[in-house]
C-alpha cells in the first residue's frame, strides 16, 4: 500500500517540477531572447537540446529506478533543476544557454511524471494506478501556478529575478522528495504479462494474469510508444508556443497567458474524475476517448467565433483530455508489461518521443513564422489523429478484462 504522504508529497514535487522547469520555456523565452538579443532560434533551440538530452539519459534514468528506487533519482533531479534554472538566470553566452538546458534536461528526466510513475510501480506494484492519477491531480496545476507566477516575478523584478527563484522553487521538493519510502516494500509479486492463466476473480487477478503471447506484448508496446511520442511532441509544442498562438489568433497578452493557463484547470478536472470514477473504465479505454477529444479541442480554435470562448474551450479541452492521458500513460506500461522492470522498458520505449519532440519546439516556430498561428492548430490536429488511430488498435488487442486498476490507500 501506498502512504497518503506519500503521495502528497511526490504530487507537490510534481507541480513544482513542471512547472520551473518545463514550462519555463513558454513563460520567459521570449524574455530572455529579449535580454540576450538573440534569435528565437536560439531559444527553442535550447529547449530542443533539453528534450533531446532526456530521450539520450531515459532508459539509463528508468533502470536506475529499478535499481536503488526512485528517492535518489528524484533527489538527484531536484538539484539539477535548480542548477539549470540559475544558469539560464545568469548565463549571458549561448553556450552557457545550452548548458543550462542539457542540465534541465537531466534533471526533467529525473523529476517529472515518468520517473515519478515509475519510482510509484517500484514501490506499489499493480496497486500504483490510482497513485498515479492521485499525483497527476497535483502536475496538472503547474501552467495554472506558474505561467502567471513567473509572468507576475518577472514583470516586477526581471527576468533574471524571475530565474533564480524558480531555481529556489525547485529546491523546494528537496524535502518532498526525501519523503520518498528508501527501501522498497516488496508486497506484489509480479506476474509476468504473457503466458499466464486467469486465476480467481476480481480487479487484481484479472489485471495480474494476461493470457497474451510475447509478439503482441511487444506490437502492443509499439502502439504505446507512437501514441506517448505524438503526445510528447505536441505538448513540447504547446507548452513552448501555446501562448503566442493565442496571441497570434486575436488574444491579448495577458489574457492569452490566462486562457492559456485554463489548461491546467482542465488537466486537474479531468484527472479527479478519473481518480473518482476511472476504475469503471479500462486505460485502453480512457485513451480511446481522450485521443478523440484532443483533435476536435484544437480545431475549435478554427471554427470558433468570438475567439476567447473559442480559445477557452480549446485550452479546457485540451487540458482535460492531455490530463487523463498522462494517466494512462503510466497505467498502460502496467498492463501490458507488469511491475517488474517497468522503469527500463518505460524508458526506452519513451525515447523515440523525446527525440522527436526535441525538434517540436523549432519547426512549430517556423511554422508559425511562415503559415501563421492556424498551422501549428492543423499539425497538431493531422498528429494527434494518428495517435487516436493508435489507441484503437490498442484498445481491440489488449483483453478488455485489464481495465482497471486497484486502488492505491484513498487520500
Amino acid at each position: 500500500m501506498i502512504r497518503p504522504r506519500t503521495i502528497i508529497a511526490l504530487g507537490l514535487a510534481q507541480l513544482i517540477s513542471w512547472g520551473t522547469a518545463y514550462y519555463l520555456i513558454g513563460n520567459f523565452g521570449t524574455a530572455l531572447a529579449a535580454r540576450n538579443g538573440w534569435d528565437s532560434a536560439v531559444i527553442y533551440g535550447g529547449f530542443s537540446c533539453a528534450l533531446l538530452v532526456m530521450g539520450i539519459c531515459s532508459s539509463t534514468c528508468g533502470r536506475l529506478i529499478d535499481l536503488y528506487g526512485g528517492r535518489p533519482v528524484l533527489l538527484a533531479g531536484s538539484l539539477l533543476n535548480a542548477l539549470g534554472c540559475l544558469i539560464l538566470a545568469f548565463g549571458d553566452q549561448i553556450v552557457l544557454h545550452f548548458i543550462g538546458w542539457i542540465i534541465l534536461g537531466i534533471g526533467m528526466r529525473a523529476t517529472l511524471y515518468d520517473a515519478a510513475f515509475a519510482t510509484l510501480a517500484r514501490i506499489g506494484g499493480p496497486n500504483a494506478g490510482r497513485a498515479m492519477g492521485q499525483i497527476t491531480l497535483f502536475g496538472g496545476l503547474a501552467s495554472t501556478v506558474f505561467w502567471p507566477l513567473g509572468h507576475l516575478i518577472e514583470g516586477q523584478f526581471g527576468i533574471t529575478t524571475a530565474l533564480a527563484s524558480y531555481a529556489g522553487f525547485a529546491l523546494l521538493t528537496v524535502p518532498l522528495h526525501l519523503m520518498m519510502p528508501s527501501v522498497d516494500r516488496e508486497t506484489h509479486p509480479e506476474v509476468p504479462f504473457q503466458n499466464e492463466k486467469h486465476s480467481g476473480t476480481g480487479t487484481s487477478s484479472v489485471l495480474q494474469s494476461v493470457p497474451a503471447p510475447l509478439p503482441r506484448q511487444g506490437l502492443c508496446g509499439i502502439l504505446y510508444a507512437v501514441i506517448v511520442t505524438v503526445l510528447n511532441v505536441v505538448n513540447a509544442a504547446m507548452s513552448a508556443h501555446m501562448i503566442a498562438v493565442l496571441i497570434g489568433i486575436g488574444l491579448g497578452t495577458m489574457l492569452a497567458i490566462e486562457t492559456a493557463s485554463l489548461r491546467g484547470i482542465g488537466q486537474s478536472v479531468a484527472r479527479a474524475a478519473e481518480v473518482l470514477f476511472g476504475k469503471r473504465l479500462a486505460p485502453t479505454k480512457l485513451t480511446v476517448i481522450a485521443t478523440a477529444v484532443l483533435p476536435v479541442s484544437f480545431l475549435l480554435v478554427l471554427i470558433g467565433d468570438p475567439y476567447v470562448i473559442a480559445a477557452m474551450s480549446f485550452t479546457l479541452l485540451y487540458g482535460a483530455a492531455n490530463g487523463v492521458l498522462t494517466i494512462t500513460r503510466g497505467t498502460l506500461p502496467l498492463m501490458i508489461f507488469g511491475k517488474r522492470g517497468y522503469g527500463q522498458q518505460v524508458g526506452r520505449l519513451l525515447v523515440p518521443g523525446f527525440f522527436l519532440s526535441a525538434i517540436a519546439p523549432s519547426l512549430y516556430d517556423q511554422l508559425i513564422s511562415r503559415f501563421g498561428p492556424q498551422s501549428a492548430i492543423w499539425a497538431s490536429s493531422g498528429l494527434l489523429l494518428i495517435a487516436f488511430v493508435c489507441a484503437v488498435i490498442l484498445f481491440r488487442m489488449l483483453p478488455p478484462g485489464l481495465a482497471k486498476m486497484p486502488a492505491t490507500e484513498p487520500l
